[in-house]
């Protein structure tokens, strides 16, 4: 008794803590001031001085990580007794900057990663942020948007968006309706986001199989790590469509306690382009109706600081209303156009929505010391989502999504070598659309997970692997099948044929409730073939369920001018009337074989990075033309005054079903920074989507390619970017190819030190040639070109 007294006393008491010292130096032994060096594990951080030296104590061996901007990140590994004499660190100079990704429980960047990771932060992120975060992101290499009229956008990632691409705040989902439809914007504010991460190809290991195509992140302070006083403010205005935007972020504390603050205010009115919206229409006007918005936001956040860690909340409020491009009804009358001999005798109608969206978060991160675990890293978020389609000021259809998340990360000591962490999640959603338009019964969708991921370094050689196995309920109660009455046209004559009313089933219900098993495999590894240079190899395999509206869909979707089915639906025909009906079989999972190859080298003046992959997915999910015609009682665009026209009512029917695909492609990037004062990067990218019995996926993005330019002198910094959308003919049955254009950008930015603030004086030219350009991955591409030639000014603070 008294032994065992005397060893919970001393397991009570601190271990010896001792100095630990040094300089950091590039290889030139130059000192750098300012580089970050942080104990891993032990929340332990400080920064080096004028002279590169820097000290902290520390309890035991210790693991550094050093991070200088501009510089190749350093991690060593000490034990106690390597600290009698100061360390002399050295790091190399990068033309690539290289961003740490804090996504994702164990350490990695942009540069030390399996699979090809971006990060976009700091000035490059303020530089490229839009109205939406599929247009910030759309530039980025195997990246592109599906560009919704400005107003709305998701980001697609290597030819794949929706419900494959997980768009999370911190880790947690961001839990909105953008997953259903591209016409319902990400509800994630870039303006007040300190960094965005994109993880290319599956991530399904750290955040479910909902990420099978990849994942964006975007992090910021709401909930705060430290009790610093730092901020920034932005001013700026858009000549394109007359858009405000300011925005602001605070974090400050005192003691153990951190605070922050964030908020936005943006406006903006219909978008101008350089030629008419409709393609093959031409009545004189130069901008895209309905794609006006007022949006405005705020966080407040706390946390305790402890000495292991911290503690914090944090609750978000955002409202937006935009209008919905390409969901009018009728013609609208423009006020000030000459429209000679033209009757307009009606106005259209106004379509605009409106979104709400509460959120709350706990986040926590703890190292401790343990027999076997020394970290856990706690994410718990509730987000109570709505948006509402206001026809005329009267509601039309509303959508919600409320969820709740649970996500632990239990990190562990390093055994025989390998460290890694133990992940668990909980998600439930619970989503709903009521109204007229309403394409998707409500669902609730409850997911389990388990996830293990571990990493082990063999010399040069950085070997990662991981499993995940998840339990899916999707569950959707009182389905009613819709009187629809579906035919096809006579190419020639435009009447109708094959005429077949759907069957009644008005008071008929069903239920759909079905349990799926998803399982992720991954291996990964990063080899440091010579200083400087590295190759990636990832393997990895995915199962992800289908979404609930992928299954259950069943109505028109005017915003994609559809009517959609989902793949839980079976044709049938008796006496000459075509009808759907629920099939008998249960709708399988999503299969997906991914590699992916890349190659860095980011050393010294020149910085390469070239990735290739290829991925093949069994049962994907698409929609799919299906040359039928779905009568929906509704005139979405009808002429007041013209002759009726006998389609107006009508919707194309799009249904969703699975086919066996391959997706690949490449990306590549170049840098050269030719002097102290002159960059200059090429880049290009590419994907190949192929059905495995013929043909092609609708909506993949062409390939592109791209040259730039950056001048830096004292305090005056300057870009000019040019971009080749390529023609995109390689296309699905029964869609249109899209024409190709050049996308040409510049930027003018000056900087003003005053005391501890620094200002900056910012000018941005985006499409300097005034081109007309069509997003091949839009739906409505027809109706909203890119905006044209557009120049933003504004101002932009730090302190």
């Amino acid at each position: 008794m008294k032994f065992i007294s005397l060893t919970a006393v001393m397991a009570l008491l601190p271990a010896s803590a001792y100095a630990l010292e040094g300089q950091i130096s590039d290889t030139s032994g130059k000192a750098i001031r300012g580089a970050s060096i942080e104990v891993v594990g032990q929340s332990l951080t400080t920064t080096t001085d004028e002279q590169g030296n820097f000290k902290l104590d520390t309890e035991g061996a210790a693991q550094l990580h050093i991070i200088a901007p501009g510089y190749v990140h350093k991690s060593l590994q000490l034990g106690a007794g390597e600290t009698d004499k100061p360390l002399q660190i050295e790091l190399a100079q990068s033309v690539i900057e290289q961003m740490d990704v804090v996504g994702i429980p164990l350490h990695a960047s942009n540069l030390e990663s399996a699979i090809p990771v971006t990060v976009l932060a700091g000035d490059e992120l303020r530089n490229k942020q839009a109205a939406t975060l599929g247009d910030t992101l759309g530039g980025e290499v195997g990246v592109h948007t599906s560009f919704h009229g400005n107003v709305a956008s998701t980001p697609i990632i290597r030819g794949l968006s929706g419900p494959r691409i997980l768009i999370t705040q911190n880790s947690l989902d961001v839990s909105d309706a953008s997953r259903v439809g591209p016409d319902h914007t990400v509800a994630s504010e870039a303006s007040t986001a300190e960094q965005v991460e994109i993880l290319r190809g599956p991530a399904t290991l750290f955040y479910g199989s909902g990420a099978i195509g990849g994942v964006v992140n975007v992090v910021d302070k709401r909930v705060p790590v430290d009790t610093e006083t730092r901020g920034e403010w932005l001013l700026s205005h858009d000549s394109v469509n007359d858009q405000e935007l300011a925005s602001f972020n605070l974090n400050t504390g005192a003691g153990n306690v951190a605070l922050h603050f964030d908020a936005f205010w943006r406006e903006s009115n219909d978008y101008e382009v350089p030629t008419s919206p409709e393609i093959d229409e031409d009545h004189g006007e130069r901008s895209v109706d309905s794609t006006a918005e007022e949006s405005e936001g705020f966080t407040v956040g706390a946390s305790y600081i402890l000495d292991n860690g911290y503690v914090g909340l944090s609750y978000g409020k955002l409202d937006r209303e935009h209008g919905i491009p390409g969901h009018g009804h009728g013609e609208e009358e423009h006020e000030g156009d000459d429209h000679e001999g033209d009757d307009h005798e009606g106005e259209e109608e106004s379509v605009t929505l409106g979104l709400k969206q509460d959120r709350y978060q706990l986040i926590s991160e703890l190292s401790f010391d343990g027999a076997f675990f020394n970290g856990l890293n706690t994410r718990l978020g509730y987000t109570d989502y709505e948006h509402t389609e206001f026809e005329n000021g009267s509601v039309g259809t509303t959508f919600s999504n409320e969820t709740e998340e649970v996500k632990f990360e239990l990190l562990h000591q390093a055994l025989s070598g390998w460290s890694g962490a133990i992940v668990f999640d909980y998600k439930n959603s619970d989503f709903s659309a009521v109204g007229d338009e309403a394409f998707a019964p409500p669902s609730e969708t409850e997911t389990f997970a388990i996830a293990l991921v571990e990493e082990r370094s063999f010399g040069n050689v950085l070997l990662q692997l991981g499993a995940r196995f998840e339990q899916v309920n999707i569950n959707s109660n009182d389905i009613a099948i819709a009187e629809v009455e579906f035919h096809h046209h006579d190419e020639e004559e435009e009447e109708h044929i094959g005429e077949a009313g759907h069957e009644d089933h008005e008071d008929e219900v069903f239920s759909f409730d079905e349990d799926y098993n998803p399982f992720s495999l991954s291996a990964g590894a990063v080899w440091d073939f010579k200083p400087g240079y590295n190759v990636g190899v990832s393997i990895s395999y995915s199962e992800r369920a289908p979404s609930a509206a992928e299954l259950l869909s069943f109505g028109p979707h005017i915003a994609t001018g559809t009517f959609e089915i989902g793949a839980l639906y079976e044709a049938h025909e008796e006496d000459d009337e075509l009808h759907f009906e629920p099939g008998s079989s249960k709708p399988e999972m999503e299969k997906s074989t991914n590699i992916d190859i890349t190659f860095r080298k980011f050393e010294g003046d020149v910085g390469i990075i070239l990735n290739a992959f290829y991925n093949e997915v069994d049962n994907y999910y698409a929609e799919f033309d299906t040359e039928l015609f779905a009568e929906v009682g509704h005139d979405h665009g009808e002429e007041p005054g013209a002759d009726p026209d006998p389609h107006a009512d009508e919707l194309p029917v799009f249904v969703f079903r699975s086919e066996d695909v391959s997706l690949y492609g490449f990306e590549a990037q170049g840098i050269w920074q030719v002097n102290s004062n002159f960059k200059t990067s090429l880049f290009a990218d590419y994907v190949r989507a192929e059905l495995d019995d013929g043909g092609d996926l609708p909506r993949i993005p062409p390939m592109r390619f791209g040259a730039s330019v950056d001048y830096v002198y004292n305090n005056l910094s300057a870009g000019l970017s040019w971009t080749r959308y390529s023609d995109q003919d390689d296309v699905a049955e029964l869609e249109t190819e899209t024409d190709g254009y050049d996308w040409v950008d510049a930027n003018i930015n000056y900087r003003i030190a005053l005391n501890s603030t620094e200002l900056t004086l910012f000018v941005k030219a985006e499409n300097l040639t005034d081109e007309e350009a069509r997003v091949h991955s839009s739906f409505i591409k027809d109706l909203a070109p890119r905006p044209g030639r557009n120049f933003r000014i504004g101002i932009r603070g730090s302190f």
